[in-house]
């Protein structure tokens, strides 16, 4: 899922704005920015950066050393909601009404997408790789990355900024945060070959590891326990490499809560996926 952070030939003869550049105009204080009488330019610059996948939120850290977020990224995001008026969007049954720099975006047969007809939509400064596939109604939202071969299934959301890596599969219903402020938190980022069973959802900068398979109705946070019991450890806000993960549950501290029988969800991780066994199997052999 690695990106260049270098600048794109392919922005510099048109756009006058290269990443380094763009790095620079958008790190300043917010104030200086909206003055500046490039800003129309460099927000069309950054804008087209991210719908091309050179220009990201988050960065993988060489090594496997984690993820860091991009803060600049997300700054040329808000200015262009600080800058640009309300203004009537075409298309659609009803009138839309929003920041003219985030219209919807609009695809050609020749990038590769199928966007299924029935009440889908991808923001303006999203990114999709070629043979993502987006069943409706669904929404991606403005500085999402979306890797090739990735399915977006029916009612799910792609937050803003979210990172997905290339042929993951988000199942029905599924929710994907998205942060936009502060600039500088990272946005969930769920890698490459993960598969995300319906109705789960993944907020506040959680890091779905590459090849993890998440159950139907796993919620994550960054707060959130998961118990490892391959591993017999806690850990929070990431679900590690090839790690099945199924709801569960706890039980509270405290002599109320044993009278009432109550319990609080803990996501579990059951298993780890051997490198032949693929997502529908491993998740089949946890919950037997």
């Amino acid at each position: 899922m690695s990106a260049p952070e270098s600048a794109s030939p392919s922005l510099e003869p048109d756009l006058r704005f290269g990443v380094e550049r763009l790095d620079g105009f958008f790190s300043r204080a917010t104030e200086a920015v909206l003055d500046d009488p490039l800003l129309p330019i460099a927000l069309e610059a950054a804008i087209t950066g991210l719908e091309r996948g050179v220009i990201r939120a988050a960065l993988p850290v060489a090594d496997g050393g984690g993820w860091r977020a991009v803060p600049w990224v997300k700054t040329a995001i808000l200015a262009g909601f600080r800058s640009t008026p309300i203004v009537e969007m075409p298309g659609g049954a009803a009138p839309a009404l929003d920041r003219a720099a985030f219209p919807v975006r609009r695809f050609e047969a020749g990038d590769g997408i199928r966007l299924v007809p029935g009440g889908s939509a991808v923001r303006r400064g999203a990114h999709l790789a070629a043979g993502v596939v987006v069943m409706p109604p669904s929404y991606v939202n403005v500085g999402a990355w979306v890797g090739e071969g990735t399915m977006i299934d029916s009612h799910v959301l792609v937050g803003s900024c979210a990172q997905i890596g290339a042929h993951v599969h988000l199942s029905a219903g599924v929710q994907i945060g998205g942060v936009l402020e502060p600039p500088g938190a990272l946005p969930v980022v769920v890698e490459s070959g993960a598969f995300v069973g319906a109705q789960s959802g993944v907020f506040e900068g959680v890091l779905v590891g590459r090849r993890a398979v998440l159950a139907p109705g796993v919620h994550l946070t960054a707060s959130t326990l998961i118990y490892d019991l391959v591993e017999e450890t806690i850990r929070r806000g990431q679900v590690p490499e090839g790690a099945v993960v199924v709801p569960g549950a706890r039980t509270p501290r405290g002599a109320f809560a044993e009278e009432h029988g109550l319990s609080l969800f803990a996501p579990i991780i059951v298993k780890y996926r051997d490198a032949s066994t693929d997502a529908a199997t491993a998740l089949e052999e946890a919950l037997r």
